[in-house]
């Protein structure tokens, strides 16, 4: 038997005078632990959810690869009410992944799947934390527009429901390193950045050259989107949709190439174009 699709969800609609199934985005809480302590929840649509809280601790700065987590699972037992939206991240051997260094400086605050960055106190003071990019790695515009390209390539759920957010990471040749969906943006960039530290491509003990050229994003880019590209070391992100003011200020400060309204050959360039090989005007 097919095991559902744990991204949708089917419910009736009324629509021009008869009931027809609908296909609908799931959005479920994930309360993410540390060593059994509870640290954040975020609203998120079920799946990838272990690669959904490594890159969201790797982008809070808790922990620097793959190998300071000996084991990522959900808490509870399978037909228990709630068993899947509660995971624990398990330090390795002779590591202390500490959540005191999250950088808004709250624990156990609510996420929703909209918002990444809600409950920051200062952003003066994460975008101080935040990394410059490598200004010397180049990325070239028919990268950006083949990144831009394969979120199209990367979206079922969305095909279905019409309620997904996609985020993909291509490499400096082009190939598609990893794509994820959620209802939230800030989620699926996590799931997809995620999956890269898992597999360590990203983080500490990846091989130089290993990591992403492109983050390419199916809407919006706010800050919070900018924030985790910085973390991970990107040098360029990408989007159908507009940048917001603060994700354009992060960028510049942090060295990234930020281009919106990625479509067809066309784009706008809001920060460190020279890296796409443009003149500033």
């Amino acid at each position: 038997m097919e095991r559902p699709d744990p991204r949708v969800t089917i419910r009736e609609v009324f629509r021009d005078g008869v009931t027809a199934p609908d296909s609908l985005a799931v959005e479920e809480p994930l309360e993410i632990r540390v060593d059994g302590e509870a640290v954040a929840t975020t609203m998120r649509t079920p799946g990838s959810d272990a690669d959904l809280a490594l890159g969201f601790l790797f982008a809070e700065g808790i922990l620097a690869g793959a190998a300071d987590v000996s084991a990522v699972a959900h808490c509870g037992r399978p037909g228990e009410e709630g068993f899947g939206n509660v995971i624990d991240v398990r330090s390795a051997a002779g590591i202390r992944l500490d959540p005191e260094r999250l950088l808004d400086g709250h624990r156990v605050a609510p996420i929703s799947s909209a918002c990444g960055v809600c409950g920051r106190r200062s952003i003066e003071d994460l975008a101080a934390r935040v990394r410059r990019v490598d200004p010397a790695r180049p990325v070239p515009r028919a990268l950006v527009v083949s990144a831009v390209e394969a979120i199209s390539r990367a979206q079922p759920g969305f095909v279905r429901t019409g309620g997904l957010h996609a985020a993909v990471l291509v490499g400096d040749d082009g190939a598609l390193l990893a794509a994820a969906e959620d209802v939230g943006r800030h989620n699926a960039v996590d799931k997809a950045i995620g999956a890269l530290v898992r597999a360590r491509r990203l983080g500490a003990g990846a091989p130089p050259g290993a990591g992403p050229a492109v983050l390419a994003v199916s809407g919006r880019t706010g800050f919070e989107i900018i924030q985790k590209a910085a973390a991970a070391g990107l040098p360029a992100v990408a989007s159908i949709s507009a940048p917001t003011s603060l994700a354009v200020d992060l960028a510049v400060h942090a060295g990234i190439t930020l281009a919106g309204f990625v479509r067809g050959g066309s784009m706008n360039v809001y920060s460190h174009p020279e890296r796409l090989g443009a003149s500033r005007r």
